[in-house]
């Protein structure tokens, strides 16, 4: 059984920075895609950036440049550092794994990913 534990969220002023942990339990975590998705009030989950066994990445255009992920497969970890955030971004974060050949990145749609975390709060506000 796969397990996800994210730490790390918080509040934050306008052009803050956070850093996103997720811990994952399970074998073998180099068989899985893994991403950061979150959701605001009143909004759809979204996915905000993914990244595969190999280390490609992607990110939702919103967070280019500003949020920068990695993962280190030794340690089953993933992370998420936030910079120059903003109120947009307020959400809560989800860590979220999908199990596929090769740990590649197969699908973006929430429907298709097989474990998630309980989520982390990231506010954004003066």
């Amino acid at each position: 059984q796969v397990r996800l534990m994210e730490s790390g969220g918080g509040s934050v002023q306008p052009g803050g920075s956070l850093r996103l942990s997720c811990e994952f339990s399970g074998y073998p975590y180099s068989r899985y895609c893994m991403g950061w998705w979150r959701q605001a009030v009143g909004k759809r989950r979204e996915g905000v950036t993914f990244i595969d066994s190999d280390g490609r990445k992607s990110y939702t255009d919103s967070v280019k440049g500003r949020f920068t992920v990695s993962r280190d497969n030794a340690k089953n970890t993933l992370s998420l550092l936030m910079n120059n955030l903003q109120p947009e971004d307020t959400a809560k974060y989800y860590c979220a794994a999908l199990l596929s050949d090769g740990g590649y990145c197969t699908s973006k749609d929430q429907g298709d990913w097989h474990y998630w975390g309980q989520g982390t709060q990231v506010t954004v506000s003066s």
